[in-house]
């Protein structure tokens, strides 16, 4: 694998599974197994790269259960700059860019089960010329009742070569409509139950005291990254109207969200506007926040799998990180074996200070012929930021966000009031 293709990831070497992966992956069907966070994008990516050639059509299907994941996953195929088109498709986007963008077949297309069923059916792409088909996350795609899109779409697939099948926990039997039957499979699961750089700690609390408690460890942690698990989204509703007339700055995931704010709020969280999301398990898996430091299940799950999902968030690719359990004495879920040591809280309670960085929303993006070097130019050259004010920059069909200093941010918008991108004037303010 060409090394310029792992320098743009900003990764010095394949980790074991992504290596096996590369090996095993053209031999026959491949299984794959290996826990959240090891890296299984970029396992099954390399090998498709391989396999991609100049001939018109779609070549590789991926199909996901989350439109988070679809996008994650197409912007490290783009971050690794292969000249070939990729394209996304899932709920909540408008079908009408999709099926454009459909008209000149990418090479490889993205997608959630739902919406590639919906293409397939309006016949907005040709199926007959995909040779490649993962099903990445395939246990979470069966958890969300998927099947039947899934089987539609692969039974439509009249020329496949290969399948790969991700998965983060085991399968007990794959099923038939998968085509796959005796595949390679590499599993990475065993002795992942815990991760040796990951500490788990314990906090008492019983019913009355769980927000008074989260408070005081989140005035403890700090600034530092951090996940809160409840198991509803009543309870994420509760905890964040909590923290915010304690005023502590916030965001918040869960699926009853718009999927604008969804975006939205994973783009603060990983550009820094804010280090603290309260989440559902929706958040536990699938997505790429990197660098999270502590997983605080507020509520514990149900099962050992959500419980080691949600840990998984921290100490990725052999850094380390805490998780909290915020538990009664004598609550003792079956699936931990021993509980962690109580650990006492003390001294009081000092808010964190508010992050250094404020995000602009910008009222362009691709389909305006916006692109990253424009809204650098702009910010940096017209809004009079140095680089070192200027963080992470995301570009959107019709919106763009860029992460700024939070003392620079009144200036920047007064200096740009008036100002063009493309020879167009775009509205810019503080994203909201």
């Amino acid at each position: 694998m060409p090394q310029k293709i792992l320098a743009r990831l900003n990764i010095n070497s394949l980790n074991p599974m992504q290596q096996a992966a590369l090996k095993a992956a053209f031999a026959s069907d491949l299984l794959l197994l290996s826990p959240t966070g090891s890296g299984k994008t970029l396992a099954f990516l390399l090998p498709v790269l391989k396999s991609l050639d100049v001939q018109p059509g779609i070549q590789v299907l991926i199909l996901v259960p989350s439109r988070e994941l679809a996008l994650q996953i197409e912007q490290v195929f783009k971050q690794m700059q292969t000249g070939f088109k990729v394209n996304c498709c899932y709920g909540g986007h408008a079908t009408k860019i999709e099926k454009n963008n459909l008209q000149h077949a990418p090479a490889v297309l993205i997608g959630t089960p739902g919406r590639i069923a919906y293409h397939l059916r309006e016949e907005n792409f040709k199926p007959q010329t995909i040779q490649t088909l993962i099903l990445d996350e395939f246990d979470k795609s069966l958890e969300f009742g998927f099947e039947a899109d899934m089987s539609y779409i692969i039974g439509s697939l009249t020329n496949l070569k290969r399948r790969i099948l991700t998965s983060a926990s085991r399968i007990a039997q794959i099923p038939a409509f998968t085509g796959i039957n005796q595949a390679v499979e590499l599993d990475f699961l065993k002795d992942s139950s815990q991760s040796p750089s990951l500490t788990v700690k314990a906090l008492k609390a019983d019913a009355a005291s769980k927000h008074e408690v989260l408070f005081s460890l989140l005035c403890k942690i700090g600034n530092s990254p951090a996940l809160v698990f409840c198991n509803h989204r009543d309870a994420v509703d509760r905890i964040s109207n909590f923290l915010y007339r304690n005023g502590l700055e916030h965001g918040v995931f869960h699926g009853g969200m718009e999927q604008e704010d969804r975006e939205r709020a994973l783009l603060k969280f990983r550009n820094g506007s804010y280090h603290l999301l309260i989440t559902t398990d929706l958040a536990s898996r699938g997505l790429d926040i990197p660098q999270i430091e502590y997983v605080i299940h507020y509520q514990l799950p149900h099962t050992e799998e959500a419980f080691l999902h949600r840990n998984g968030r921290t100490a990725r690719m052999k850094a380390t990180g805490t998780s909290y359990l915020i538990i009664a004495e004598d609550e003792k879920p079956a699936y931990i074996k021993q509980l962690p040591d109580f650990e006492e809280l003390s001294g009081q309670d000092i808010l964190p200070k508010k992050s250094s960085w404020v995000t602009l929303y910008l009222a362009a993006g691709k389909k305006d012929k916006i692109n990253k070097i424009d809204i650098v130019g702009l910010l940096l050259q017209k809004g009079g930021l140095q680089k070192d004010e200027l963080g992470l920059i995301e570009v959107q069909d019709f919106a763009s966000y860029a992460a700024v200093k939070q003392d620079k941010a009144v200036r920047v918008l007064y200096l740009l009031k008036n100002e063009k991108i493309k020879n167009k004037k775009i509205k810019i303010e503080v994203s909201k």
